[in-house]
């Protein structure tokens, strides 16, 4: 097809001049090669389709020619034929009116002077980009309609659509801005200046120095930098700038590359150098294992002394703690009951939201081991009701996982999804993988969600109306959670339950008594400022969503639920949730452990009713530990009837124990009923390949 109107010129489809038509001659078609080139090889690009490039030459065997055009475009020539001095006339006229950069040609704008001239997108850009058949009519009528309604440039929402590929849009961008393109791919890290411009800056303005000599510093940039970003460049060094175009990703990715172990510490140490005590790198300080260890000695020295005195106590306590546990999750869900959520969500109110001030929104996907369940992450992440060109969408994969790296790659996803690929390092944990893809976020908001998630599709937006409604001490918001699989066997329907009551009923009234909320290891939406300042997430604790939970409460921040769910997938077999649960257990375990280092700062940070509310919640956690002993004794009582059981149930410790018997399990009965209705009930999702079984 032509491109765009104006000049035209008579030329043959071969040598013999069997067939003749007129082609269109525009300065925007020609520039997609330099004049140089064009003058060299007497050639003209006037029409582009399908990966191909219509040249104007004086045969159709010029290898040269061809060589150079693939060089410069990267796209496979076809010819048509015409005069060598018709062609050296347009040459003229052409470059002449386009403002090239050679002798023969008038004054041209730099980079920067369109951009303060407003000029960084060239005027009509969708028109151009149809015009040279990158894109159709209708692909351009649907980015148009979505730029008014959310926003963005023409370009980015087409290339975030999908519709156009970056690197053409990167072409049309170079050709009008006059800038060299680079490809970063290849580019080896270790020859890039790493110390001229500060990593942060870099990561900051988005730009990597890809060379520098005594005079120049060159630059790879996404778009022309801003007079400001070239002032402050200049702060750093006195060599003039050359600025070369590259996709936005592959930046980003040649500076993990280049500060790739930098990188790594920082999402190994930050929180351990930064705020040791609320690091679990050790389980134990010194001072807990002195603790410890004279508390061991002591019960061993009363075991030995007074044996059966000393269990009546143990069980005593054990059941006292038992029953506070289960009557303050009795108390807790009394509080939802009355609980409203802190920010209405309706419809209404989400659909008079105004997308073009919407805010960049980061997604963290922990990945491992997940090749095959891709297909649907990505149909998911599309699903949610937020502009794309607003969605920075990372996708972190361990290096040794070759597999998901390779399914990633294989889909070509539009830029709004960024692969990265964590290096090896310990530990190899999920919140270590979060804590390396945070390193650049470009999003005011940052939300976890794992590979099989379902979320709302409106989540992000009323996570945003909630943000942008509510006080600043209000720096989380969890999403309630539940499975999409409840109906697939007993242990489903048991998870559905337990996650019902966790979410609808116990987390919401923990947000009404404003108590620490533990949070859930999946959509979790955060301030990334905030998130930065407490530390990020602790790649040590097998936990990490329950430890952020309380240290932002520390911090004087508050989580609030938001009334939204997210689907998951339960654990379908004995064996993975096994691991799952042991996994959690040992986490609640080392949180209480950390911050129990120093219990009378904890009551200063937390306060008193957050203090208990942690005992009881967290330090809960321990009577999984002695469920096993229990019913261990009350099996072999009842088999047995061993009078030496009963001996260590005397009296009031009896009646304890059986008022937690009893109350233990009216509360669990209880919170079941009090569950909101369609809590636990069969979801219609899209089906999967499989249903797979978490494991640890």
């Amino acid at each position: 097809m032509a491109l765009n109107g104006g000049e035209r010129m008579l030329v043959r489809d071969d040598m013999h001049g069997v067939s003749e038509r007129m082609v269109s001659l525009t300065p925007a078609v020609a520039g997609l090669l330099p004049a140089e080139t064009c003058r060299e090889h007497s050639i003209i690009p006037v029409e582009y389709s399908d990966g191909y490039l219509t040249v104007v030459a004086t045969s159709d065997s010029n290898f040269a020619a061809a060589d150079a055009i693939r060089k410069e475009t990267g796209y496979e020539p076809t010819w048509v034929i015409a005069d060598e001095n018709e062609i050296n006339e347009a040459i003229d006229r052409l470059f002449s009116a386009n403002g090239a950069s050679d002798s023969s040609t008038g004054a041209r704008f730099s980079a920067g002077d369109l951009v303060s001239h407003g000029l960084a997108i060239p005027p009509r850009l969708g028109e151009e980009l149809a015009g040279r058949g990158l894109v159709t009519e209708e692909q351009l009528g649907a980015a148009v309609a979505e730029q008014d309604r959310s926003g963005g440039r023409i370009g980015e929402v087409l290339v975030h659509g999908g519709a156009l590929e970056e690197k053409a849009l990167l072409r049309v961008l170079a050709e009008t801005l006059r800038l060299p393109t680079v490809d970063l791919s290849e580019f080896d890290a270790t020859e890039a200046p790493r110390d001229i411009v500060p990593e942060p800056v870099a990561r900051r303005l988005h730009v990597v120095p890809i060379a520098a000599d005594s005079r120049y510093l060159f630059l790879a940039v996404p778009d022309a930098l801003s007079e400001e970003a070239r002032l402050e460049i200049g702060h750093y060094t006195n060599r003039e700038v050359q600025q070369f175009l590259a996709p936005r990703n592959d930046i980003d990715e040649l500076l993990r590359r280049i500060h790739g172990a930098a990188y790594t510490q920082t999402a190994r140490s930050n929180l351990r150098e930064r705020f040791p005590d609320s690091s679990a790198h050790l389980v134990l300080s010194s001072g807990q294992k002195v603790f410890l260890g004279i508390g061991a000695l002591i019960l061993i020295g009363f075991l030995i002394w007074k044996p059966k005195e000393t269990l009546i106590v143990i069980f005593a306590l054990a059941s006292i703690f038992y029953l506070l546990t289960s009557l303050y999750k009795l108390l807790a869900s009394f509080s939802a009951l009355e609980h409203k959520y802190l920010l209405g969500t309706s419809p209404e109110e989400l659909a008079a939201m105004d997308e073009r001030t919407l805010p960049m929104y980061t997604i963290l996907v922990p990945l491992y081991k997940e090749a095959a369940v891709i297909p649907y992450l990505v149909q998911g992440i599309n699903s949610l009701d937020y502009p794309k060109t607003k969605l920075d969408v990372r996708l972190l994969c361990e290096e040794d996982d070759d597999e998901t790296i390779a399914a990633i790659l294989a889909m070509d996803l539009p830029p709004q999804f960024r692969p990265i690929v964590v290096p090896p390092s310990q530990p190899q944990t999920k919140p270590k993988a979060c804590n390396y893809g945070l390193l650049g976020a470009k999003g005011k908001y940052v939300v976890i969600y794992d590979a099989e998630d379902r979320p709302d599709p409106s989540q992000l937006k009323k996570a945003v109306l909630m943000f942008e409604n509510t006080d600043d001490s209000i720096v989380c918001i969890q999403s309630k959670l539940n499975f999409f699989n409840q109906e697939t066997n007993l242990l489903t329907r048991w998870f559905s339950i337990e996650y019902a009551m966790l979410f609808d009923l116990v987390l919401p009234g923990l947000d009404a008594r404003k108590d620490p909320i533990p949070l859930g290891g999946t959509s979790n939406h955060i301030k990334l400022d905030q998130l930065v300042e407490v530390g990020g997430w602790d790649p040590y604790n097998v936990t990490e969503d329950a430890d952020l939970g309380v240290r932002l409460h520390q911090a004087g921040y508050r989580t609030t639920m938001m009334d939204s769910t997210t689907y998951e997938e339960a654990n379908t077999e004995i064996g993975s949730w096994v691991r799952q649960r042991s996994r959690w257990i040992k986490g609640y375990i080392q949180t209480w452990l950390v911050y129990m280092r120093n219990p009378f700062r904890l009551v200063g940070n937390l306060g008193l009713k957050g203090f208990i509310s942690f005992q009881l919640l967290i330090g809960g956690t321990f009577i999984f530990l002695i469920n096993p002993f229990f019913w261990f004794l009350t099996t072999l009582f009842a088999l047995t009837q061993a009078g030496f059981i009963q001996e260590l149930f005397p009296g009031w410790v009896y009646y304890v124990a059986a008022a937690l018997l009893f109350i233990g399990n009216f509360v669990f009965v209880y919170l079941a009923w009090l569950l909101p209705c369609g809590a636990v009930t069969t979801i219609s999702l899209p089906t999967r390949c499989s249903c797979r079984s978490i494991g640890a």
